[in-house]
């Protein structure tokens, strides 16, 4: 890891007798990511609804921006826009509207300051729960006596959410070492997880 390389070197090798498990700073990415995923447009874009949902939200010069990136050409999009949803593009097509979609809505919540707000919690933090790896192939001898840990999390927020933004893994790393080390002296053995999640 970036933020502590020798977070692990009290317990080994991570993989060493077979568990399994990412770096907390990649399950923070995939609990942002479903945060992020859980506040939009709940209708699949394969239905009329969700297609139109979509296409609405994308009805601006950022949205067709957005969809030109995704390889749409704006011939297509004046159609698609034009028919307000009552379209049926190819199922490759509705998998451009969809990423088109969420990134737009990803960078709609970071410009907006809502998913730092919604984090943060008027400074009350949120309660994250910290799944430790998976040592059901580990032999019984090897394994360590992990918990899923439970902690309120708090001031993080805006720099996780920026290096979250920017794509910076590293800086997540480093923030996901900030967190850990509230736990107590094993705050070592949680530097890779199952997974994380986060009330929010």
């Amino acid at each position: 890891m970036t933020g502590s390389p020798d977070l692990w070197s009290r317990w080994g090798e991570w993989r060493k007798d077979g568990a399994s498990g990412m770096k907390g700073g990649e399950a923070l990415i995939l609990e942002l990511n479903r945060i992020v995923h859980s506040s939009g447009i709940a209708s699949p874009v394969t239905s009329r609804r969700g297609l139109a949902a979509r296409l609405r939200y994308l009805d601006s010069p950022a949205g067709r921006a957005t969809l030109a990136e995704q390889g749409i050409s704006p011939r297509t999009i004046r159609t698609w826009m034009k028919a307000k949803g009552a379209v049926s593009p190819i199922p490759a097509n509705r998998d451009r509207i969809d990423a088109a979609y969420w990134e737009r809505r990803r960078e709609n919540l970071i410009r907006s300051g809502w998913l730092v707000k919604h984090l943060d919690n008027e400074g009350r933090g949120r309660r994250m729960e910290i799944y430790p790896v998976d040592q059901s192939r580990v032999d019984t001898k090897y394994r360590r006596d992990l918990s899923t840990r439970s902690i309120t999390v708090r001031y993080i927020w805006p720099d996780l959410v920026d290096a979250w933004a920017n794509r910076n893994a590293n800086v997540v790393d480093e923030i996901w070492d900030d967190v850990i080390t509230d736990l107590d002296s094993d705050y070592a053995a949680y530097a890779y997880v199952s997974s994380v999640g986060i009330g929010a």
